[in-house]
């Protein structure tokens, strides 16, 4: 069984950092992606909500703002829920292990110091 995906995209807000209740790293963000498209077509956009977990929750939140190029590359996981109705419905997030840096350095200005972040 294989559950890879990368995405190469655009925040679309400041990545939230928090901590869980035992002081682990969670970060939460969304990123844009444009799909393919030929000329006379209309831009479609999708947007994936990411997690990322402890050392990379930090780089990710320290590094990353809002509209900065980012390639994610981690699983998706479903999950479950009862919306307020009552109806069965299944929410996806990325789980992230790694991220990486793109963009040039005038749209993106990535630092010098910073290797690409991995999950440990």
């Amino acid at each position: 069984m294989l559950n890879i995906i990368s995405i190469h995209g655009r925040l679309t807000a400041d990545p939230e950092l928090r901590q869980t209740p035992s002081g682990v790293s969670v970060c939460s963000f969304t990123v844009a992606v444009d799909r393919s498209y030929s000329k006379g077509e209309d831009k479609i956009t999708d947007f994936f909500n990411c997690t990322a977990w402890r050392g990379l929750a930090d780089t990710i939140s320290t590094y990353f703002t809002k509209g900065k190029e980012i390639v994610v590359q981690g699983a998706m996981q479903s999950e479950k829920y009862k919306d307020k109705d009552g109806n069965d419905r299944i929410a996806w997030k990325l789980v992230a292990n790694s991220v990486d840096f793109c963009g040039t350095k005038t749209n993106n200005a990535s630092p010098t110091i910073a290797p690409p972040a991995t999950q440990q």
